[in-house]
């Protein structure tokens, strides 16, 4: 079989929009008839995916793979670092922890090893799809690690593919940026750009032209789209471990103020938060009021309190007990009769006590939870990935308490929970997965915790929020319990999501020059195989 045609999207900077940029050409791509696949070669990231046989990548592949109508597989991202302390991450290789090193142990020891995992990776991917689009990391143009580089121009000569190189006008400085990128790279890198994507764009294009003009004789390469700032998209952004804290922060400032019919829901912005886009569906709620509380000041009046995942559990835990929101959390719980929820980190933190007597996490052996479900955690080194469905009657209406509500999602997490008396379990669920390993995890199980008839309750599943009628089932009785009135209907959250891919496909491809990109491929023609749109 011959080999897949290969594209690359490198940046001259981190956030410079490559991943969203990827995810369009993706769907591009599949609109135009090709069977089509993302590489990320490694990422960064605190945001997970599940994969459908229960490994961990980065989620910006996940989506892309969703951009592709594909199941996502490791071979998409198969080497991941999730930060855990300063200067130190834990290494998932092909979806499964491997070691948590600091960052020269990672540069010297294993990136010589980490050449054979990409090129293998990549070699599978391109012999099962046509096309494969691969994403770069960060720039190209740090030259301090350039000699062992396997996200960026070696990457692409192992794949032989062409780069676009995106600049972000939105930072300032593009023309900069794109010339001083290329000033840094050798020559045969240098040949490897194929022309830039000036991404973000806001204003009348024509004011920009002077400076296109001046870039393309300057570098002698084309730029081949300026594409408008896209409010709104309706698609997670990459997250990257050394912007996370800034996008939520701006995500918080930018909230406007609550109208007398919405809810003010408040997720605790955890220092080590991970897998943000758990509260995605929420923000998009018209009834609801969204933002993140990183201190005690910032608190408010909330009628809904959420605890989010963490990559580090036992600190995070320590975080919220000296910051005084631990305790604030459970007045606003007990005394004010406040509704709350965790997910994953967020749910064994609401517990009594957790325990990590080998250090599996941190250095903390036993810690003090919030008290709010009666749950005990003890950390274990093994970590369970799968993804799951199931369903639950929880938030059914009085008038039809035996309604169940379809559920899936996955989960990501270290820790067992034990519970300390009799609770309600709210979630049934199974392993959802067609890895013969996890097999005999394909059993209906009960998950989570829920007291205060549901007004305090805490899963694994990350996603819970993303099933559309369970979410709108838990806002509607908080709604009545405030004496608002019940929303019918509301957001389809999923079919918005798929649409939104074809909404940013349309987008890119209105402002970016295809037939160009498709000659850089040495893909003579798209298919344009009316069989497979929809």
């Amino acid at each position: 079989m011959t080999e897949a045609a290969t594209l690359m999207i490198q940046g001259t900077a981190s956030d410079v929009g490559k991943s969203i940029l990827t995810a369009a050409l993706c769907r591009i791509l599949v609109q135009d008839g090709w069977q089509t696949a993302p590489f990320k070669s490694q990422n960064m990231s605190l945001n997970s995916y599940v994969t459908f046989d229960g490994k961990e990548i980065g989620r910006a592949q996940g989506v892309q793979a969703d951009a592709c109508r594909i199941l996502a597989t490791t071979d998409m991202n198969p080497i991941l670092l999730k930060p855990k302390q300063d200067m130190v991450a834990q290494v998932i290789v092909h979806g499964k922890p491997y070691s948590d090193l600091d960052a020269r142990t990672y540069r010297e020891s294993y990136l010589p090893k980490a050449e054979a995992i990409v090129k293998d990776a990549l070699g599978r991917l391109r012999s099962e799809y046509e096309i494969v689009v691969l994403e770069g990391a960060g720039s190209p143009a740090e030259v301090n690690l350039k000699d062992r580089d396997i996200v960026n121009m070696r990457l692409a000569g192992w794949a032989d593919a062409p780069v676009l190189l995106v600049a972000d006008i939105d930072r300032g400085g593009v023309f900069a940026s794109i010339v001083g990128t290329l000033e840094i790279l050798t020559p045969e890198e240098r040949d490897r750009v194929k022309g830039f994507i000036i991404n973000k764009f806001r204003g009348d294009v024509s004011l920009l032209k002077p400076g296109l003009d001046w870039l393309e004789e300057k570098t002698g390469k084309p730029v081949l789209g300026v594409i408008p700032y896209l409010p709104q998209l309706g698609i997670e952004d990459e997250d990257s471990a050394s912007l996370d804290s800034k996008r939520m922060q701006k995500r918080a400032q930018s909230t406007p103020e609550k109208s007398k019919d919405q809810l003010d829901v408040a997720v605790i912005r955890l220092p080590r938060l991970s897998n943000f886009t758990d509260f995605d569906p929420l923000q998009e709620e018209k009834d609801v009021h969204f933002r993140y509380i990183t201190h005690v000041s910032d608190w408010g009046s909330p009628d809904v309190v959420l605890l989010p995942g963490s990559k580090n559990t036992m600190d995070d835990l320590r975080h919220l007990n000296e910051s005084g929101l631990a305790a604030r959390i459970k007045a606003f719980a007990l005394s004010e009769k406040g509704w709350v929820a965790g997910i994953c980190a967020g749910y064994q933190m609401l517990g009594v006590r957790l325990l990590d007597p080998q250090g599996y996490e941190s250095d903390h052996p036993e810690l003090e939870g919030i008290g709010l479900l009666p749950t005990e955690t003890v950390f274990t080194p093994d970590k369970r990935t799968v993804q799951v469905k199931g369903s639950s009657s929880l938030f059914a209406d009085d008038a039809d308490a035996s309604r169940m509500f379809e559920i899936d999602g996955y989960e990501i997490h270290m820790g067992r929970t034990r519970f300390l008396e009799d609770v309600v379990m709210p979630f049934q669920i199974r392993a959802y997965t067609n890895d013969e390993a996890i097999a005999s995890d394909n059993v209906l199980h009960g998950d989570g915790a829920a007291v205060e008839q549901g007004r305090i309750w805490g899963t694994y599943v990350h996603g819970i929020l993303h099933n559309d009628d369970f979410r709108r089932a838990w806002l509607n009785r908080i709604r009545k319990m405030k004496g608002l009135t019940p929303v019918n209907g509301g957001l389809l959250f999923k079919e918005r999501r798929e649409a939104a891919f074809d909404r940013l496909a349309d987008h890119v491809r209105s402002h970016l020059d295809m037939q160009r990109v498709y000659e850089m491929m040495k893909v003579s023609q798209p298919c344009q195989r009316e069989d497979v749109k929809e």
